[in-house]
């Protein structure tokens, strides 16, 4: 469509062209005729001058009309160059996509990756975390039935050594009583009351119904380390008295046997007699 506008453009040119020159060889053949001349008259004076000839009139030719100027048609132009750049460039596009839709997967895959190595993680955490749970609760039931038993064997062992600590206190008893009726503790509590009648220097104040009872305590060897009047219906002076002769007194006699030996002796004291 585009040649076919150039083409008739040049041709209406031409035809324009040949439409004047015909025009202009019309107008000249008209002022070549020969008009009739009307004589007229006319009063002349000889003039010895030269008459000038007008020069002839030359015909002029009508110019040949040109021929039409057919137009060829343009060549196609050479698109090549730019088919091979729209394919490169399509090429380029297109590698572009699958470059970028290769990285996209990529992407997708390390991102995929990333959340199975987190989750993974996050469960192994969880798992860790479990066991230790469990195991803490383990060691504390074992803690607790630990406690449990020792709580029993302290127990056990407690109710024993009461038992035994009963059976002898009861043996203990059993003997004393037994040494309290002996003659041996007798001669025991008697040399007692001699050595305390011999250092108690009895006041004036005290009567023949005086009586004091004393606890009196000793240590290995008869040494006094402490005396404690219970009760005594004398006086401060009497009581006095009966203090320094206990003291006095120390260290006591010794029994016959250790087994007669008492830490603690509950003594009863009058004026008269010291049992």
């Amino acid at each position: 469509m585009v040649q076919r506008d150039n083409t008739i453009v040049p041709i209406s040119m031409a035809v324009l062209l040949h439409v004047a020159l015909f025009s202009s060889m019309l107008i000249a053949v008209n002022f070549t005729r020969h008009v009739p001349i009307t004589p007229m008259a006319i009063q002349a004076t000889l003039v010895t001058e030269i008459p000038k000839v007008a020069p002839p009139v030359v015909r002029k030719e009508p110019e040949p009309e040109p021929e039409p100027v057919v137009q060829e048609p343009e060549p196609e132009p050479d698109n090549s160059e730019q088919l091979r750049f729209e394919a490169e460039e399509q090429k380029r596009v297109q590698d572009a996509l699958i470059e970028k839709e290769r990285l996209e997967k990529l992407r997708q895959q390390k991102e995929a990756e990333r959340l199975k190595k987190e989750r993974e993680e996050a469960q192994r955490k969880k798992d860790e975390e479990a066991k230790k749970e469990r195991e803490r609760e383990e060691a504390e039931r074992k803690r607790k039935e630990d406690e449990q038993r020792q709580r029993e064997e302290n127990e056990r062992i407690r109710k024993e050594l009461e038992a035994e600590q009963r059976q002898q206190e009861i043996t203990d008893e059993q003997q004393r009583l037994a040494a309290n009726s002996s003659p041996a503790m007798a001669a025991y509590q008697f040399a007692i009351a001699q050595r305390i009648r011999r250092n108690w220097s009895v006041p004036a104040s005290a009567g023949s119904d005086t009586r004091c009872v004393v606890s009196v305590r000793q240590i290995p060897g008869g040494e006094i380390v402490g005396v404690n009047i219970l009760s005594c219906n004398g006086d401060e002076a009497v009581k006095r008295s009966v203090e320094a002769a206990i003291r006095r007194s120390s260290p006591l006699p010794e029994p016959s046997s250790p087994e007669l030996f008492r830490p603690l002796l509950e003594l009863n004291l009058t004026p008269e007699q010291q049992n």
